[in-house]
């Protein structure tokens, strides 16, 4: 199955249109996107793993790999770096986004497929599906939506599903 999300803030989650967040400069071809650029990445990701943070909520049920989300947990967005679009532990000699934040944007975190296999540097990194923030405002280059959404999404979810962003 894909879920479709728009460049209009819809995400389809099996029939269910609910409202999304994508990056404030709108959906760009993924050729075309750059680390930074604040836009979301157009193409279709494979979903590959989920993270939590479990100190805001038990696991999410759902069919993929769940991994429990520590204090330490980072996510390395800089280009010149190995580990580059790579989970990493904090501190990292190189820039590093940290996973646990105090916003609950990423108490669920589904970890998307967009330039992983292998990570081309500049491309883009940490493109995820996680919780949206009050008031939807936009994401980095994330889909974001609300907790419940989430988590129906990831009950239907199945292995070999993804993420369909489209301008």
């Amino acid at each position: 199955m894909r879920f479709t999300a728009t460049a209009d803030g819809v995400l389809d989650i099996g029939g269910r249109r609910v409202r999304c967040a994508l990056g404030p400069a709108g959906v760009t071809p993924a050729a075309a996107k750059r680390e930074g650029d604040g836009a979301s990445p157009a193409g279709v990701w494979p979903i590959r793993e989920v993270i939590y943070r479990p100190d805001r909520g038990p696991p999410p049920a759902t069919e993929f790999r769940v991994r429990c989300m520590a204090e330490d947990d980072g996510w390395c967005d800089d280009p010149a770096d190995p580990a580059y679009n790579r989970p990493v532990k904090l501190p990292h000699p190189a820039s590093a986004e940290a996973l646990w934040r105090d916003d609950g944007a990423y108490d669920i975190v589904v970890v998307l497929g967009h330039n992983d296999d292998p990570p081309v540097a500049g491309l883009g990194s940490a493109i995820f599906l996680h919780v949206a923030k009050p008031g939807y405002p936009p994401t980095q280059g994330c889909v974001a939506v609300a907790r419940q959404d989430l988590e129906d999404l990831l009950s239907v979810a199945k292995p070999g599903d993804a993420v369909d962003i489209r301008a």
